[in-house]
């Protein structure tokens, strides 16, 4: 019993361990966004929006157009006409024309794939950056989330402009300094907020999904393991109890 109960303590203090790991890499500042993978309409509409807007720099070199289709539902003629931009067969990855060079000549650095970007970073983080964009006081783009970050906010004609309303907060040590206390919608975007969010909800749930399809059917087929191990633990015990009874 001791070691049972020893062993659970254990368990709990890597869980826990676990938990403040996950929470200090999201990072201040990070929202829940409500992202479910689960959501095929939401996965279709992320992956709609993620070609239209982030892989014309942003490739997803590990997943494929035909793996697309069957997990979300979509017929080859679907994803050729709505997802295809480019002379890609059904069957390639989703990279893009530009190449390391005139990237790095446009840029200044190549765009990174995003392919693992869901499973590092997490839907929630992924939704707050999409909807932390605003104009700085030098006019540029800058993000609540990662502060001057070199990508422009691609998505602005649909958020709209946003800037900064500022107040003033001391620290322990009695600095005083300028933090963010809201945003402002200087320029309307043709998305209302409600919408906006919507759409950052489903570019996060769709990369949560490209970092590790497998989870659409994982979770499925743990229920039916679980209920295995139940039944074999059942069958288990009561082969213990009939080759015990001649014992006592």
């Amino acid at each position: 019993m001791k070691k049972l109960t020893a062993s659970l303590f254990i368990t709990a203090l890597l869980l826990s361990a676990v938990s403040t790991t996950v929470s200090a890499t999201g990072g201040a500042g990070v929202e829940h966004s409500g992202a479910n993978i689960s959501d095929t309409a939401s996965l279709q509409r992320g992956a709609k929006w993620y070609v239209n807007y982030c892989l014309g720099c942003h490739t997803l070199s590990y997943m494929r157009y035909n793996r697309l289709a069957a997990d979300l539902g979509l017929s080859e003629e679907m994803v050729m006409q709505n997802l295809v931009d480019s002379n890609a067969k059904f069957g390639d990855t989703m990279d893009i024309a530009m190449d390391a060079d005139q990237a790095n000549s446009w840029f200044g650095k190549t765009p990174p794939d995003l392919s693992l970007i869901g499973r590092s970073r997490g839907s929630d983080w992924l939704y707050s950056y999409l909807r932390g964009f605003y104009k700085d006081e030098t006019g540029g783009w800058n993000n609540t989330l990662l502060p001057n970050a070199s990508m422009p906010h691609v998505l602005w004609h649909l958020q709209g402009i946003q800037t900064p309303v500022y107040r003033q907060e001391t620290s322990e040590s009695g600095f005083t300094h300028e933090v963010i206390d809201h945003f402002e919608l200087a320029t309307p975007g043709t998305q209302s907020t409600q919408e906006f969010e919507e759409t950052a909800r489903d570019i996060a749930a769709f990369l949560e999904y490209v970092g590790e399809p497998a989870k659409l059917k994982r979770k499925g087929v743990g229920i039916w393991v679980i209920l295995f191990l139940v039944l074999f633990t059942f069958i288990a015990y009561l082969l213990k109890v009939e080759y015990w009874r001649d014992v006592h």
